[in-house]
């Protein structure tokens, strides 16, 4: 699997692969989510900030969106702090007089949590420089990727968890781990978008949950020896509601292999598909008649030694 990742979030790097940008998909995205309390941890902060440098006519107005979908995030991040400070006064006070109770400690502990979460999603908000968490995905999450539209490269924002075409939109829930979608089943579940909808996504270092000596979970952080980007090959499907009562979804799985070695060594069982450069336009053009040549493609993968390391 692929828990978490650190991706190329800002989609102008993307240019290094000729991509354009998908203007339009992403106007629609910030228009569905924008109104909505936390979407801004949907779309990391590395993604929103390169959508307000797109100098054409279509790009102010996508930059517009973005401005206004960050002021209504602002604007309800205040409220929610100034809510949960009031419910921290009085559970406190609570607390402090004579007779306290279960409820206001339950109270003392929820707006702490809070407090502190509304607080950091405005720091990253307004702030300008960016961090490394500003390109960190997780499932659910929103993140440009590469595709092949024609004869030209373009970068859709899609979610990383994939909902294929024609499945209900309960799959979300049933199958959460469709983010990640095993190379040993592609004829099978993933029969409908395999030689048909690749994608893209460039990875910089990659997270795993594993088992650590004590038998508890701990997180390892695994990166390229080379620190060259990683060219994970995906699968995505574009996703329309029957009813019409949902609005389309375009979300992506990146293709695991059996483990590198060294993964394997560090408590993994799964590794992406780090395809390499010169297997690019073969990936995002694919043949359906002609699986075979997509599975050479896995078989000549780069195999870069990766580091691994608690993550911080």
């Amino acid at each position: 699997m692929c828990y978490s990742a650190q991706v190329w979030a800002d989609w102008r790097r993307y240019r290094k692969q000729g991509g354009e940008l998908d203007i339009k998909g992403f106007v629609r995205l910030i228009d569905e989510m924008g109104g909505r309390p936390g979407w801004i941890r949907k779309l990391p902060k590395a993604t929103r900030d390169s959508l307000l440098d797109v100098r054409t006519e279509e790009g102010m107005a996508l930059a517009k969106a973005v401005r206004e979908a960050n002021r209504a995030a602002e604007v309800m991040l205040r409220d929610e702090l100034q809510a949960q400070t009031d419910r921290l006064t009085a559970a406190e006070a609570v607390l402090a007089g004579p007779k306290p109770t279960k409820k206001a400690a339950n109270d003392q502990r929820i707006a702490t949590d809070k407090i502190s979460r509304a607080q950091r999603d405005l720091d990253d908000l307004v702030r300008t420089e960016l961090l490394d968490r500003d390109s960190r995905i997780y499932p659910g999450n929103y993140v440009p990727v590469l595709v092949a539209e024609g004869d030209r490269y373009v970068v859709k924002p899609m979610r990383y968890q994939c909902r294929p075409a024609g499945k209900p939109a309960m799959y979300d829930t049933k199958y959460p781990g469709t983010y990640n979608a095993r190379r040993d089943n592609l004829e099978g579940f993933w029969k409908d978008l395999f030689g048909h909808t690749h994608a893209l996504l460039v990875v910089d270092t990659f997270y795993e949950n594993v088992e650590g000596p004590d038998g508890k979970n701990q997180v390892i952080q695994f990166t390229p020896r080379d620190r060259e980007p990683m060219l994970v090959a995906c699968l995505w499907s574009h996703w329309t509601d029957p009813a019409g009562k949902l609005p389309d979804l375009d979300s992506f799985a990146a293709i695991t292999d059996e483990p590198e070695p060294e993964v394997a060594a560090a408590g993994h069982d799964r590794t992406i598909i780090n395809i390499k450069p010169e297997h690019v336009d073969a990936w995002l053009r694919p043949n359906p008649a002609n699986l075979a040549a997509l599975y050479a493609i896995f078989d000549d993968k780069r195999h870069p030694f990766y580091e691994h390391q608690l993550a911080a």
